[in-house]
């Protein structure tokens, strides 16, 4: 049985994941736990740190593995029993049916532990062989409450005042040159734990692995500089309404090939579409969603920024900003494995809102803006959303400002560093 060796908790290096506590619970009351991600935020050094030495190790990088287990998975079993950690189990998905049947059999929990960068045919073979057997679980890169050492305190956002001042008193301002640093340098854990790390090289790399292992190999698309035009293309549209037409057009692909591709951005874990709110279901679902960017030190880099100067000052400073502020809320409520309840709004006559959180039946609107002089008349959509008859909460603006400040009796300016 293979282990890997893990970092002491003293070690500067390793950094608290605020899902660690999610993934033991969760291995309490299913036999198989599924950490999926996009490529480098941390779902290995996650579950190794969460298993300690109670789990075997194996990793589908190795060739000589990856053969037995594609090869003869019912060897690969017997050699790796469980319990045991299975990573980058996308690489395998022949494995499944025979998981399914040691969990079957045994009728325990806490056998398997798997990580995957999940393309289609993995997540389709999980629903169909582990279905019931299997706790799926999404991880993004670190949260700012996680680089801040505070991952226990990392919850889901609700914008009420008890709530704010509570993330205030325990975070600390962010100035706008930190926070654009923060922003461009992204939250891998690789590039945001250590400042020496070249930048550029690093996602260079990672945009060269993505395309050579993720797409070619497991999504099979036969054009790498045609997607890596995409994938630019996409990242340029961070935090618009989704146009797949205007999108296939600049990126010079067929509408459907444009339409595939995005899925296999969803599916990688490195783009988030936010539906808009409609009180009938239906009609939501037909509607046009926003499209973010869920890394944006890999946005910044794939739109060509070189500095965190050049893009606090060029065409997409509000865009971006917009993308890491939401790309924040969002690992609120996944890191901590809640589904986020999160829609946007905009109706025929350009009224917008850019976040609603509906939870417990009530609507929470937030409105995120790179201004430091947040006025009364940002919130002023905030009213239309009383025509669905629904409870709305007390909501605000997220932006520049350094402390929490009224704008209404049911709004408030509060600070991007209260996240």
């Amino acid at each position: 049985m293979q282990y890997k060796c893990i970092l002491d908790d003293k070690s500067p290096v390793y950094i608290h994941r605020t899902l660690e506590n999610f993934v033991k619970k969760a291995a309490l009351q299913f036999p198989v736990v599924l950490v999926t991600g996009a490529r480098q935020v941390g779902k290995t050094t996650l579950l190794q740190r969460a298993a300690g030495e109670q789990l075997g190790y194996v990793t589908l990088d190795d060739p000589l593995v990856l053969g037995l287990a594609r090869d003869d998975p019912a060897l690969f079993m017997q050699r790796f029993p469980p319990p045991v950690l299975i990573d980058e189990i996308q690489y395998a998905p022949q494995l499944l049916p025979y998981i399914k049947m040691a969990v079957d059999e045994t009728r325990k929990p806490n056998q398997f532990w798997l990580t995957g960068s999940p393309p289609f045919h993995l997540m389709q073979g999980v629903s169909e062989s582990l279905a019931g057997r299997v706790a799926v679980i999404q991880l993004l890169g670190l949260s700012r409450r996680e680089l801040m050492r505070q991952a226990e305190e990392s919850r889901p956002f609700l914008p009420t005042p008890e709530e704010i001042n509570a993330r205030c008193a325990s975070g600390r301002s962010l100035r706008l040159r930190e926070l654009y640093q923060l922003i461009w340098r992204g939250s891998f854990p690789a590039i945001a734990l250590d400042d020496g790390m070249d930048r550029d090289l690093f996602y260079r790399s990672y945009v060269q692995t993505y395309l050579q292992r993720d797409i070619r190999d497991l999504a099979r698309v036969g054009n790498e500089m045609a997607f890596l035009r995409f994938l630019r293309t996409v990242a340029a549209r961070t935090g618009q309404l989704l146009n797949l037409a205007e999108l296939a057009r600049d990126a010079d692909v067929a509408p459907n090939t444009a339409k595939s591709w995005l899925s296999i951005l969803q599916s990688s874990g490195l783009v988030y579409l936010l539906e808009p709110y409609h009180t009938n279901i239906a009609k939501r679902l037909v509607k046009t969603p926003k499209l973010y960017f869920l890394d944006t030190g890999l946005c910044a880099y794939l739109t060509e920024w070189s500095s965190p100067e050049t893009l606090e000052a060029g065409a997409m400073a509000g865009a971006v900003l917009e993308t890491w502020m939401m790309t924040e809320l969002l690992k609120g409520y996944w890191h901590n494995g809640l589904a986020a309840p999160f829609y946007y709004y905009r109706d025929k006559d350009q009224r917008e809102i850019d976040l609603l959180i509906l939870k417990d039946g009530v609507l929470y609107p937030l409105e995120f803006k790179k201004s430091a002089s947040p006025r009364k008349e940002m919130v002023r959509h905030f009213q239309v959303l009383e025509k669905f008859n629904v409870p709305i909460g007390p909501g605000g603006v997220v932006c520049l400002v350094e402390q929490a400040l009224p704008l209404t009796d049911r709004a408030q300016a509060m600070p991007a560093g209260c996240l």
